[in-house]
């Protein structure tokens, strides 16, 4: 025999109860069969709401008894043969008139009694199980009705009763034995005292009327069907990837339903696990699928980590001083404290010190314990023995589980390795000597991303989910996209990557998509998306607070450089190509690597010199391999060099940088290349990384534009200036050409110095055959005295620092 029990959202509606029979039909084929039914979903709620309504004389309950009234007439309707309809009906509305009768008492008396409660909370399970045992006579099948009040038999605390086991399974073993039907369906959740006054069972009532009815036949299996494929990895409406568990054992599976796994309630197991019987977990609505086994020994190879689950709401009181040290006597009284007041621990945790006790409790539940345990150890507190008792609100117990753990080193290490990478904060740790069970306590806020983080790690293919948030899809950020949808596929099969866009923002627009913006049509929904805001950008990526996030900012905006420490604050790496932070005032550049560091946030700026090429990362590990360097010769404006490439007494100045612009190798304001600005930021950079401490006042800036060229204010005035001063650009050019020269715009660094400027290039220079939009850089060092370390390539245009921002976004992937 088999026991199966359906929840409140399997038999919520006519077309669910039809899923459920299908299945109750199935099984009967098979073997016998005891079906036990919870009242249609949300419906206990309702008659507990309505008789609130009623003890305060509030008329609106009549308004809800009607809806309760209805919804089961409707289901009747929808699934009885209309020629059936009349005395199931009679007998429905027969109750219901009890029921409200009960209802008309709460009102005249304004009182609600444990007993009157109990009893109106029971109409729940015996109207659906009513109901559902009438639709099953009428399609003919084996059953048979009957009522849990005359099986189980409890104490009179008529809420949360007792049940007596030894009349309970007496009176359940007598019954069975005599039956001759195959289907018996029972009411959950209700029960009766000796005097056969209705009682309820509590918090999952229904699964501890099926387990009771299972232990008591020595049933072969206990079903449970809900509306989940089992017992999940982590809660799936939180972790989108979350698998569902094939084999658990009992122990392991109380666990997870203790730290919020709603599947099962722990107590109300118990009944089987003494008996050893084995338990599946189904989903009503996809009844193909395997589900969860629950058992003493699980079938296969096990997992060392078989869940990870959490609670919210938790407040965690923290009793300490050294008046506790040595003494004892204190956690008895701060637990008979808490037992007084009813209160539920749910976590413990002491110091070896005894400096200090911890206890996690509900948030409802945090003011009355600090009012109670202030007062019992008033006298401490007043001679300053112990501190009065802090509570620290709006947190949550996140807890990996499984049986299997105690023979796996490093799990724990793990854990709050992958917490500290995403900038969780732990506040409190308990583990139990049988290592069944490591649970943190973290602020609420984390809780998602540090469930999804720990998710990734313990359980997916090592893949790593990378969540992007972009400023600025111009020319650059354009392409950037494009590089990203094109190389997805490879990103998740080769480098284990999935690289997710969340959120993009242009000067006028911003879009957000928590589960990832559809690369393909990103221009059409960032065209549909608000007005851009860039601190309301900023409040809503922090807000989604995701694992790994990366804020790229693609832009030359000032105003948006000026946010990247709030975002590494929190613990967002930064990806950029806009050069202003880095070559701000030293103090600044500094502090965002100090802050980088201290939140464990990746700050990457590679294409901040040379776009795409590896000069950056080269620097770096120069320095991390113990060399200094000397001097640096470069050509770090591929502007520039693409003008001068290009430039000549055939052609104009003018057209010549126009033509620059127009293929993307200047920034959105040309003068700010053609100025040496833009050239004297990099080579700042490059200093700075080298370990120099230099303001981009102390480079010497030789510009070669004209004075009025560089004071105008717009591109229109700019180019008109550029054509005023044909003659001054000629004669630069007829100068170089003249002594068989190139004109390159070279920047150099040596002894603390830098300097930028237009030089002229002799042939047998390793600059003067960098050809197109090539940069090139020299570093001479203590390790590279006599031919310098060189780099060289393409140096600027949409694609290549596209590649370059696309790389370090890699980078962070693989940190």
């Amino acid at each position: 025999m088999n026991v199966l029990k359906f929840g409140g959202t399997s038999v919520a509606n006519a077309q669910n109860i039809n899923l459920v029979i299908d299945i109750i039909s199935k099984a009967s084929q098979k073997d016998t069969i005891a079906v036990v039914v919870s009242a249609f979903g949300n419906t206990t709620n309702m008659l507990l709401k309505t008789a609130e309504l009623a003890a305060v004389k509030d008329e609106y309950y009549k308004s809800l008894l009607k809806e309760i009234e209805n919804r089961h007439i409707q289901v009747v309707k929808d699934l009885i043969p209309v020629t059936e309809q009349s005395a199931i009906i009679s007998h429905t509305k027969r109750l219901l008139n009890y029921l409200e009768t009960l209802y008309e008492g709460c009102y005249l008396l304004r009182e609600l009694t444990p007993k009157t409660l109990a009893t109106i909370a029971s109409f729940g399970e015996l109207l659906s199980s009513f109901i559902i045992s009438e639709v099953m006579a009428s399609r003919k099948l084996n059953s048979i009705y009957k009522d849990s009040r005359e099986l189980i038999i409890t104490t009179e605390s008529y809420e949360t009763a007792q049940v007596l086991m030894k009349v309970t399974q007496e009176n359940c073993h007598n019954f069975f034995k005599a039956n001759d039907k195959q289907i018996v369906i029972l009411p959950g959740f209700i029960a009766a005292t000796e005097k056969g006054e209705t009682t309820t069972l509590g918090r999952g009532g229904s699964d501890y009327t099926a387990a009771i009815i299972a232990a008591s036949v020595d049933a072969e299996e206990l079903q449970i069907w809900t509306d989940v494929s089992g017992m999940y990895t982590a809660n799936p409406r939180i972790v989108k990837q979350a698998t569902p568990i094939p084999h658990i054992s009992y122990q392991e599976a109380m666990e997870l339903s203790h730290f919020g796994a709603k599947v099962i309630y722990p107590p109300t197991i118990q009944p089987v696990l003494n008996k050893e019987i084995p338990i599946l977990v189904k989903n009503t609505f996809k009844p193909e699928q395997e589900g969860t086994h629950i058992s003493k020994n699980p079938n296969g190879k096990q997992r060392a980590v078989k869940g990870i689950s959490y609670i919210e709401n938790i407040s965690l009181l923290t009793l300490e001083g050294s008046g506790m040290i040595g003494i004892p006597g204190f956690s008895k009284r701060l637990f008979e404290t808490l037992l007084a007041e009813q209160i539920n621990i749910i976590l413990i945790t002491q110091a070896s010190s005894e400096h200090s006790i911890c206890i996690g409790i509900n948030d409802k539940e945090a003011s009355k314990a600090k009012i109670a345990i202030d007062e019992t150890f008033a006298y401490e507190i007043a001679s300053g023995k112990v501190d009065p008792i802090l509570v620290e609100q709006q947190l949550a117990i996140i807890a990996l589980v499984g049986e299997n753990m105690k023979n796996h080193q490093g799990l724990s290490g793990k854990m709050f390795s992958m917490l500290g990478k995403n900038n969780v904060n732990i506040r409190a740790i308990a583990q139990g000597a049988s290592e069944k069970n490591i649970s943190a306590v973290i602020n609420s806020e984390d809780a998602k991303k540090a469930l999804n983080a720990l998710h990734e790690e313990f359980f997916e293919e090592k893949v790593k989910q990378l969540n992007l948030f972009v400023t600025g899809v111009g020319n650059v950020g354009e392409r950037f996209l494009a590089q990203l949808q094109k190389q997805q596929e490879y990103l998740r099969e080769q480098l284990k990557l999935n690289i997710r866009v969340i959120g993009i923002s242009n000067s006028r627009t911003m879009v957000f998509d928590e589960e990832s913006i559809k690369l393909k049509h990103w221009k059409k929904l960032l065209s549909e998306g608000v007005e851009a805001d860039l601190e309301k950008f900023g409040e809503q990526v922090k807000s989604l607070n995701l694992r790994n996030s990366i804020f790229i900012d693609i832009t030359a905006s000032h105003d948006v450089s000026k946010v990247y420490d709030q975002y590494l604050k929190n613990s967002i790496s930064v990806v950029t190509c806009n050069k202003i932070a880095c070559a701000s005032e030293y103090e600044n550049y500094q502090n965002l690597k100090q802050v980088s560091q201290k939140y464990n946030a990746p700050f990457l700026f590679e294409t901040n010199v040379g776009a795409g090429l590896p000069i950056i990362d080269t620097l770096k590990n120069l320095i991390a391999s113990g060399d200094r360097i000397h001097k640096i010769q470069a050509v770090l404006s591929g502007s520039l060099n693409f003008v001068f490439n290009n430039f000549s007494n055939e052609n104009t100045f003018h057209d010549v940088v126009l033509q620059a612009q127009k293929e993307g190798y200047t920034e959105p304001d040309p003068k700010i290349d053609l100025s040496g600005v833009d050239v004297a930021r990099k080579i700042l950079i490059l200093a700075r990384e080298s370990g120099y401490i230099l303001e981009l006042d102390d480079i010497q800036n030789n510009s070669f534009l004209p004075k009025e060229t560089l004071e105008t204010d717009n591109n229109e005035d700019f180019y008109a200036s550029l054509k005023t001063h044909e003659a001054h650009f000629q004669q630069i050019f007829k100068e170089a050409n003249d002594k068989d020269c190139r004109l390159k715009y070279v920047a150099t660094f040596e002894d603390g110095k830098a300097n930028v400027g237009l030089q002229h290039i002799p042939a047998d220079h390793p600059f003067y055959n960098l050809e197109g939009s090539d940069n090139i850089v020299l570093f001479f060092t203590d390790h590279y005295v006599a031919q310098p370390l060189l780099i060289k390539g393409a140096g600027a245009g949409a694609e290549v620092t596209a590649s370059g921002i696309f790389a370090d976004v890699i980078r962070i992937g693989k940190f």
